[in-house]
């Protein structure tokens, strides 16, 4: 693997590229520089931020290097909607697909990210709040469209770092790396 390329609007997605790229050792570079450091067809692990579903950035990086995984950074849990956001972005199922919840800092948000988000909170939150019983990640949830918060956790690229470091040490073309034996 060559790379980790990222695109990151309000820094979540950022810290989680350094992070992993501090954990693999592998070089970090946000999209917009990529082109300059990395030959296209480049082996990279691609994060981007979600925003309805869609990982900003993908299709570009898609359409110049050779995308071995994805990892999307949303307002929702680790872990979560994993399946969705393949679909919605049309990742190829050989290629994993990893979620790590970001977080939300309105202040950094302008224009029209600023609206959707004023939109969310009134629809979603709005419905979040008038429930009677919500679980414990829909509490998560309406705290942080309501106040905002940071949620980036190291540990919260653990599957992707275990799935980087099973597919080097088993030496498996990285599309076939989930059947590597332990």
């Amino acid at each position: 693997m060559d790379a980790i390329v990222y695109t990151s609007h309000t820094g979540s997605t950022e810290r989680y590229a350094r992070l992993l790229g501090r954990r693999t050792g592998l070089p970090v570079w946000p999209l917009t520089e990529a082109e300059r450091a990395l030959p296209p067809g480049a082996e990279i692990v691609y994060l981007g931020w979600l925003l309805c579903g869609g990982i900003n950035g993908y299709r570009t990086a898609a359409g110049r290097y050779w995308v071995r995984a994805v990892c999307a950074v949303g307002m929702g849990p680790t872990g979560s909607q994993t399946e969705l956001v393949r679909r919605r972005n049309g990742v190829p199922p050989a290629v994993p697909v990893f979620t790590v919840q970001g977080g939300l800092q309105p202040e950094k948000l302008r224009g029209v990210y600023r609206r959707m988000l004023d939109t969310l909170v009134q629809t979603a939150g709005a419905a979040l709040a008038g429930k009677r019983e919500r679980t414990a990640e829909e509490d998560g949830a309406l705290e942080l469209l309501l106040r905002g918060g940071d949620c980036v956790r190291p540990e919260a690229l653990d599957a992707a770092a275990r799935w980087m470091e099973r597919t080097e040490r088993c030496g498996l073309p990285l599309a076939r790396a989930d059947g590597c034996p332990a």
